[in-house]
């Protein structure tokens, strides 16, 4: 945890030379590469991070709210070399962090946790801008997590990180193996499960239960698929105008925790 910046010592930039190479973002084996102030300044403040080391321009450093531990492993580069450690034309604002990865969650933890909360859950959401941005809403609206299926869903990493803008670390991600088997676990723990369907007849507020809720979101285009929308116990659309086919999968989320959020007030 950050407390107490370290002496400033100028290494020259060998950032640039390190693994990885320009625009590729890759971190080291094991390791994640996370950039831009919000992603790094949350995981150098959560403490379930481990942390490797943290390249940064004197201004980035600076920018930070809280201050470095003494002894923090940091490299003062120029931006150009930064930009040699991040995917291709990412903003890293003068920061890049590499880190272990989070430890691994199960759904059971969450489940015995606060109920009042809602799950998300996303059915082969791939892309890393979104995932990310859900975690952002979810962060936002108080959701207890989200779920997705191992083997489709985007890696913990930089690009998500920054989407995230920081609810990467505020928000439990469980991956599992069996996304249907995940959802009959939230069944059986009293979860109300809403699959997001714009073809649904029911509109999703009065679809709300009172008491604990999934929200179960498809890959935009393709929806979700059909053994996942049968561990629904319904499915609900958003009321968006006509002149819309549908919303980014990222949008209907925050819009369906909104929702969800409002229901007691």
């Amino acid at each position: 945890m950050m407390n107490k910046r370290g002496e400033k010592k100028n290494l020259r930039g060998r950032a640039g030379r390190n693994q990885g190479g320009r625009g590729s973002g890759r971190a080291s084996a094991g390791a994640v590469r996370l950039w831009g102030r919000h992603a790094v300044e949350a995981a150098l403040l959560n403490p379930a991070r481990v942390h490797r080391k943290l390249w940064a321009t004197t201004e980035g450093v600076e920018s930070l709210s809280g201050e470095l531990p003494p002894a923090f492993p940091v490299e003062y580069a120029g931006p150009e070399d930064l930009a040699r450690l991040v995917a291709r034309d990412a903003p890293h604002q003068g920061l890049v962090l590499e880190c272990e990865p989070l430890e691994d969650l199960h759904l059971v933890d969450v489940l015995d946790g606060d109920s009042t909360r809602p799950i998300v859950v996303l059915d082969q959401v791939t892309d890393p801008h979104n995932v990310g941005a859900v975690l952002r809403s979810a962060a936002a609206f108080d959701a207890a997590a989200i779920v997705t299926q191992d083997r489709h869903a985007p890696p913990e990493g930089g690009v998500l990180a920054k989407s995230a803008s920081g609810a990467l670390e505020i928000i439990p991600w469980v991956r599992v193996v069996n996304l249907a088997r995940a959802l009959e676990e939230m069944a059986e723990a009293g979860y109300w499960r809403i699959g997001l369907a714009g073809e649904a007849e029911e509109d999703f507020a009065s679809a709300l239960p009172s008491g604990p809720v999934a929200i179960v979101l498809g890959a935009e285009g393709e929806g979700m698929r059909q053994n996942i929308a049968a561990h629904c116990d319904t499915l609900a659309r958003l009321p968006i105008s006509s002149a819309m086919e549908s919303l980014n999968v990222s949008n209907a989320a925050a819009i369906a925790l909104y929702a969800t959020a409002m229901r007691h007030r």
